[in-house]
């Protein structure tokens, strides 16, 4: 039986304890049949010295919300997920609030995956545009 939307939140949220996301506040917040969704606060913690958003931390949002939804859609049994590739284009700042990813598949194949993420803010805004590749490896049993 497929989990619930609010079962695969739970576990992704789960997941994070101890890493890089729970160091930056990362939520996964929405999932779909071809998205999932996270959220990250904007506060000093993830603010470059003049005090908005690190490119680096939307960086690490991104990769981790792509990384996250090629993980759902494969066999977790079999399989591992892994970054191969990301690219940013920041287009706007922003001071606080939140951000917002929304990863979406380009392609999503057995092996490789690629993941349109768009970071936005609470109204909407386009903050930064990335690119995510991921690979799909088997586990060694």
């Amino acid at each position: 039986m497929p989990l619930s939307k609010e079962a695969i939140l739970e576990q992704a949220n789960k997941a994070t304890k101890n890493t890089l996301m729970e160091t930056l506040d990362i939520k996964m917040v929405d999932y779909g049949e071809d998205f999932l969704i996270a959220r990250m606060p904007v506060t000093p913690r993830v603010h470059q010295p003049d005090g908005v958003l690190h490119g680096g931390a939307t960086a690490a949002l991104a990769e981790t919300v792509g990384s996250f939804a090629s993980h759902i859609f494969i066999d977790t049994e079999k399989m591992f997920v892994r970054g191969i590739e990301i690219s940013a284009n920041h287009l706007k700042s922003v001071r606080s609030g939140f951000v917002y990813a929304k990863a979406t598949f380009i392609h999503k194949g057995r092996t490789t995956q690629l993941i349109d993420i768009k970071i936005t803010d609470e109204d909407d805004n386009l903050i930064s545009l990335c690119k995510l590749t991921t690979i799909s490896l088997p586990k060694n049993k």
